[in-house]
């Protein structure tokens, strides 16, 4: 069996790193930056989805398999500020796949794109032996040196999410129960918006100073932050703004495939409550050390593990 995922990646981190390569963050973060121009740097992130593991094809449509597929690199690209360009799709398909089912993903996957003026520029095709599975590069851009990394939050800084949290890992829950959702009625879930607008507008205004995107979880994601900032963290349950319901404030926390965003910020930079339209709460702050910890309803502190999504955990 591999290693649990973090470990893996470290692993893997450190084996990459080697002396003159030409990247300016690579392994870490949400992208990889590459330098493409005297005053541009290229944005590269990729994403597996696959069947049985991100997506089940009793549970949902073509149309949102394929927007989920590309709505997890796009959410790369606005963790980071930038503007995506382009999309690489390598899909392997099932040889008793109907054919339809593929013209439907691939519609949902076009209109997303389309959404962003992002232009789906290659890729491959192969025969799966069992199970779908399709892998989304996408491009992007951003000025050079104006990625936002995770690794530049400091002590001091307030936190901040977009949206709300936890309605996606709610109706996913619903669905584990047997229950039959309708898509259009759980749009978090089915079909996810990135945030590439404020991601652009944070960068912009220069007031995001760590970002990442929830794709795992609140606390697993501000744990990324933590690590790369070399930081602590403190969050309050009572100003997460939690999807109401059963189980809200665990959802808030440990719930995955929300693609809000959770970004850092100093003290003395003005956060909109609103931007582009989507609601925007302070959560907690960075400390120093190392811990995070959560302070609970009751006032009462624990401490806040990583507890969203790790694959091989």
């Amino acid at each position: 069996m591999p290693l649990k995922e973090k470990l893996l990646i470290q692993r893997i981190r450190r084996t990459a790193l080697r002396p003159g390569n030409r990247r300016r963050h690579g392994i870490g973060d949400d992208c990889a930056v590459l330098r493409i121009a005297r005053d541009r740097e290229a944005l590269i992130t990729t994403d597996f989805s696959l069947e049985d593991v991100h997506f089940r094809s009793q549970w949902h449509p073509p149309d949102s398999v394929g927007h989920r597929c590309l709505a997890r690199g796009l959410s790369d690209i606005a963790a980071m500020g930038g503007v995506p360009h382009a999309a690489f799709l390598s899909l392997a398909l099932p040889q008793d796949l109907s054919q339809k089912w593929v013209d439907r993903f691939i519609a949902g996957l076009l209109k997303l794109a389309a959404r962003y003026s992002v232009s789906l520029a290659g890729g491959d095709t192969a025969q799966s032996p069992d199970g779908i599975l399709a892998d989304v590069v996408v491009l992007g851009s951003v000025p050079e040196g104006e990625a936002i990394l995770r690794s530049g939050a400091q002590p001091g800084d307030f936190l901040y999410v977009t949206g709300t949290l936890g309605s996606s890992s709610a109706a996913l829950n619903q669905l584990r129960d047997g229950k039959t959702l309708r898509p259009r009625s759980h749009l978090k879930h089915f079909y996810p918006e990135p945030r590439i607008a404020i991601g652009r507008f944070l960068r912009e205004k220069r007031l995001a100073s760590a970002m990442i995107d929830i794709s795992d979880g609140l606390s697993t994601d501000l744990g990324h932050i933590c690590e790369e900032s070399k930081a602590g963290a403190v969050v309050f349950a009572e100003a997460l703004p939690a999807h109401p319901g059963k189980d809200g404030l665990t959802l808030a926390l440990h719930g995955g495939e929300e693609y809000e965003l959770l970004f850092a910020a100093r003290p003395n930079r003005r956060i909109p409550k609103q931007i582009a339209g989507v609601p925007v709460t302070k959560i907690g702050e960075i400390v120093r050390g190392k811990q995070m910890k959560l302070i609970k309803l009751d006032g009462k502190s624990e401490a806040l593990k990583p507890a969203g999504w790790e694959h091989f955990g």
